[in-house]
């Protein structure tokens, strides 16, 4: 949840860490801090707030030079954000300093125990718990940081990942992961340490993520070391060349990165499917269906887990895979099908859905499901992630960073995998003829196109935001394929202009939520004519006749529903099972308006964090 970042090596740090937190602050942004070491002075310096208060302050209260750094940017856990709580923190001596991302579920229990020995705490934090742990097996045992840390990693419970500094060895940074990303930049004579690539990727192309419960000593000149932190294995480091490039990572000309990632979408769902839907073959080739094709054709049953926005574009594959490629589905929170006792054999297959590739509760669901015999899919955005390390086989959207917390190429590049993941399985148990698989593929091929087509509708969009940026209540209505768009639409309102939003399947609407409409209740209907239509015409009445406010979303030439609404956003018409990529995109841009008219932080909504890689 937290960013870290860290830096050794010939430049001057501050730069490097400043920019590095700017770049993830994405994933917290309610106190930030650095640290920087000049070869003789430890300089401190942390605050509530962003990392442009930060900035500030460091510039104007503390010497920043120094060629070694570790800075931080965080998502409140343990303790209310303020200057206390920030990180990094310090040991009592002094002598070591630490960042950290994750949770130490133990950390009362070391806290009671370091305090009867003598140790005194400032902040709330678990982190500051875990630097005394280090200093004090460092002091007892008599040895060296990384034998140190190796060792109080052992005695704690949780997720972290950390780096640690120590004044007595100047020239090294300790690191170590279990459970929350870290990746270490390779260049010439200096080292990079972050939570992603993103901070130091116009330095160096190449970098090691390393993996849960692994650890490395990163000296000045020297090869890094890794080793096991459970067994004091030696580790032998994997550098990935780094397809990131900077552009990808800055906003472009847009106002926002959510902005630019919506409209980002039809050149992202290309790429999701370049080289994989290949229409002229009439085929489908991706190689981790391909190479387990019978796993998936001898399947009871698809379990999909996943959370948050990923969890409804798993809602879409449900009705997706029943309805193509008849295989059953079912569709599950990862954050209450990890703690259940599912029933999951090994004519199973799981498919884990997540951008980054880091949500914690999604990996604890694909361990279990490893554990009880079942085929594990990943579905997911970042390359070398853990999920695509901890799955059997999987498959990337290429969707590109997402930088915005609200996710929205995500949505869409998942449910395009997806998709093609179910037109590939229907062709192979001979669904479909092929004159309509390939209208089909002939279908998806088309829908970046009209995406672009549905963007254009911005400035009504935008007009109608005019509207309803005061409303205090929402509600979103679709059937089928469409249901889920309309959580995801209800989930993108609420999560960045802080107005209450529910969704529902429109027929649902009479079980309860009807008694809320009234002359100041907006509903947005998703309304395209395949998929239910003259159902969800009669939906839409029983709302006007109670006076509630209709914006639907509608294929373009509607004539009926377009009586009857208050607003309309045409989409063009495509076959049922694709809707959900045209029909989200009004919706996105309907948040993103409201939010910015309402000034709120589209790009870092309060209390939210871009990657949940703590539960």
């Amino acid at each position: 949840m937290c960013g870290i970042v860290g830096y050794i090596g010939q430049r001057d740090a501050y730069p490097i860490i400043i920019k590095g937190l700017q770049r993830l602050e994405y994933r917290g942004y309610d106190s930030a801090g650095i640290f920087l070491y000049d070869g003789e002075t430890m300089h401190l310096s942390k605050t509530k707030g962003k990392v442009e208060d930060l900035k500030h302050k460091s510039e104007t209260s503390i010497d920043i030079s120094g060629k070694l750094g570790l800075g931080h940017t965080r998502w409140a856990t343990h303790g209310i954000p303020n200057d206390i709580n920030s990180h990094p923190h310090s040991s009592n001596s002094g002598d070591l300093v630490i960042i950290h991302n994750g949770i130490i579920e133990n950390y009362e229990s070391i806290k009671k125990a370091l305090q009867e020995r003598g140790y005194v705490f400032e902040s709330d934090t678990d982190t500051e718990v875990l630097v005394n742990l280090i200093e004090e097996v460092k002091q007892k045992e008599q040895v060296k940081l990384g034998k140190a840390v190796q060792i109080a990693l052992n005695q704690v419970v949780g997720a972290y990942a950390i780096a640690v500094f120590d004044r007595t060895k100047p020239d090294e940074i300790v690191v170590a992961k279990l459970g929350s990303p870290l990746a270490i930049g390779i260049g010439d004579n200096e080292y990079f340490v972050a939570s992603d690539a993103s901070p130091f990727i116009e330095f160096t192309n190449n970098a090691v993520y390393l993996e849960d419960e692994e650890m490395a000593i990163i000296r000045l000149g020297k090869e890094i070391k890794l080793r096991k932190i459970k067994d004091d294995a030696i580790a032998y480091p994997t550098i990935q060349e780094l397809q990131l490039n900077i552009e990808e990572i800055e906003k472009g000309g847009y106002d926002h990165f959510m902005l630019k990632e919506i409209y980002e979408q039809p050149r992202a769902i290309l790429d999701t499917y370049r080289g994989r839907l290949r229409v002229n073959q009439g085929i489908i080739k991706m190689a981790g269906i391909d190479q387990n094709l019978e796993k998936f054709l001898n399947a009871n049953r698809i379990i999909i887990v996943a959370c948050g926005t990923s969890w409804h574009a798993g809602l879409v594959a449900e009705y997706t895979f029943e309805d193509l490629a008849r295989v059953p589905v079912e569709v599950e929170y990862a954050s209450e099908f990890r703690y259940r006792n599912p029933v999951i054999t090994d004519k199973d297959v799981l498919i884990a859905i997540s951008q980054s590739g880091e949500t914690a509760d999604t990996l604890a669901a694909i361990k279990m499901a490893k554990e009880k015999g079942a085929f594990v899919f990943g579905v997911c955005n970042v390359v070398g992630s853990s999920i695509a390390r901890e799955t059997h086989a999987g498959a990337y959207t290429h969707a590109g960073p997402e930088i915005g917390v609200a996710s929205t190429k995500a949505f869409t590049t998942q449910i395009t995998i997806l998709t093609m993941i179910a037109l590939k399985l229907a062709k192979e148990k001979g669904i479909f003829s092929e004159s309509r698989f390939h209208a089909l593929l002939t279908e998806l091929e088309g829908i970046p196109a009209k995406v672009e087509k549905v963007l254009e509708s911005n400035v009504l969009i935008e007009q109608i935001a005019e509207v309803y940026k005061d409303s205090t209540n929402c509600l979103y209505l679709g059937r089928g394929y469409n249901f889920p768009v309309a959580l995801e639409g209800a989930l993108k309102l609420k999560e960045i202009s802080y107005i209450h939003a529910e969704g529902y399947p429109a027929a649902e609407m009479k079980h309860g939520p009807i008694a809320l409409i009234d002359e100041q209740m907006p509903v947005v209907v998703i309304a395209t004519r395949k998929g239910h239509y003259e159902k969800v015409i009669s939906n839409i009445q029983e709302i006007k006749s109670r006076h509630g406010k209709i914006i639907a979303v509608v294929t373009e030439g509607d004539e009926m529903v377009t009586e009857l609404a208050d607003h309309v956003i045409e989409v063009p018409e495509t076959t049922e099972a694709l809707t959900p990529l045209l029909t989200t995109i009004p919706l996105q841009l309907l948040s993103y308006h409201i939010a910015l008219m309402r000034g709120c932080n589209v790009d870092q909504p309060r209390n939210l964090a871009k990657s949940v890689t703590v539960e």
